[in-house]
């Protein structure tokens, strides 16, 4: 596969990205607002306002440690091995690409996981990020979806999302133990309270009754706002949103004959719903189309091999079944 010039990095309707975009900030701004600020009703609840001093702290250091050591934990986790340049030039020459596009200041690090299920993911930040990709990935993406989804991982990193969900992943999880942390003491304290004369404080206990369940709502919500975000990035850096569009349905269509042929006959996987960590396929594809780009020359991919049902990765072979001390993974 050989680059035809990297010429300018946004070709789609300028003013249907910039609508796209402004929803996009709006909806992850308000998401945010709306977690730390349950987080903060959830903690002063708890104890008052040195409590949310103290959920400001602890926040604030999960986060650190989170950006600091959750990749190689994940990296471990999923058993991924580094993808050097010899093995894969072609991945390597893409990424690269893209990263030159994207402004990142180091080009991030491939892996390949051993697993036949269809996936790839980014974790890290801006100035060390590692791109996971899975072998069924790569045995069943054409080289226009392969760039496609690379450029989706890829904007992922370049606008931050790992550390910001991160962020939301540290904020629900705090709201869920202060929650459970003040009904017990709630229900310690209850009993003497009441002999005393003392009401019951029934808004502090429904707000940390629901609490865990709003907070874990408003996590899926900013996620699936910054998938939105990434796809619109992904067709700025490629030119060619139909290339993604296209991947996103053959993943759709994959995970879906998954999830069927695991199910009684004739049963129906149930429409997704607010419990979805991405958004519905079809609206995804929707918004794609609706940028009306005429793709860039940027990058031959027709001249890249492939062959149905097998990865171009040397040693690859069929996926493994392994056992780690979370259960068998493929």
């Amino acid at each position: 596969m050989t680059p035809l010039g990297i010429g300018p990095a946004i070709t789609i309707d300028p003013q249907v990205r910039a609508r796209y975009r402004r929803r996009n900030r709006l909806h992850t701004l308000a998401l945010a607002a709306g977690a730390v600020l349950l987080l903060s009703l959830t903690a002063w609840t708890l104890a008052g306002p040195q409590g949310v001093l103290w959920a400001a702290i602890g926040g604030s250091l999960s986060v650190m440690l989170a950006a600091r050591y959750s990749s190689a934990l994940v990296l471990q986790l999923y058993g991924a091995r580094e993808v050097t340049p010899a093995a894969f030039p072609e991945a390597h020459m893409i990424v690269r690409l893209l990263a030159e596009r994207a402004g990142l200041p180091r080009m991030p690090k491939l892996y390949l996981v051993p697993s036949r299920m269809v996936n790839a993911f980014s974790t890290g930040t801006r100035e060390d990020s590692a791109i996971c990709i899975t072998e069924g990935l790569l045995a069943r993406l054409t080289p226009r979806e392969f760039v496609g989804v690379m450029a989706h991982e890829l904007a992922h990193v370049a606008h931050g999302d790992i550390h910001v969900m991160a962020m939301a992943d540290v904020v629900a999880r705090m709201t869920g133990i202060m929650s459970v942390f003040g009904l017990i003491l709630m229900l310690i304290s209850l009993p003497e309270a009441l002999a005393g004369g003392a009401a019951v404080p029934w808004g502090a206990v429904l707000l940390l009754l629901v609490a865990p369940t709003i907070g874990t709502a408003v996590q899926l919500a900013l996620s699936r706002t910054r998938e939105f975000e990434a796809d619109l990035g992904a067709a700025s850096l490629t030119g060619d949103p139909e290339g993604l569009a296209s991947a996103l349905m053959k993943l759709e269509r994959i995970q879906g004959r998954m999830w069927e042929a695991a199910l009684p006959q004739g049963a129906r996987i149930p429409d997704p719903s607010v419990l979805r960590t991405h958004p519905q396929t079809a609206e995804r594809v929707q918004r794609l189309r609706e940028l009306r780009a005429s793709p860039e020359r940027w990058l031959d991919t027709a001249a890249m091999p492939h062959v149905a049902g097998r990865s171009p990765v040397p040693d690859a072979g069929a996926p493994r079944r392994r056992l780690t001390r979370f259960g068998t993974w493929y």
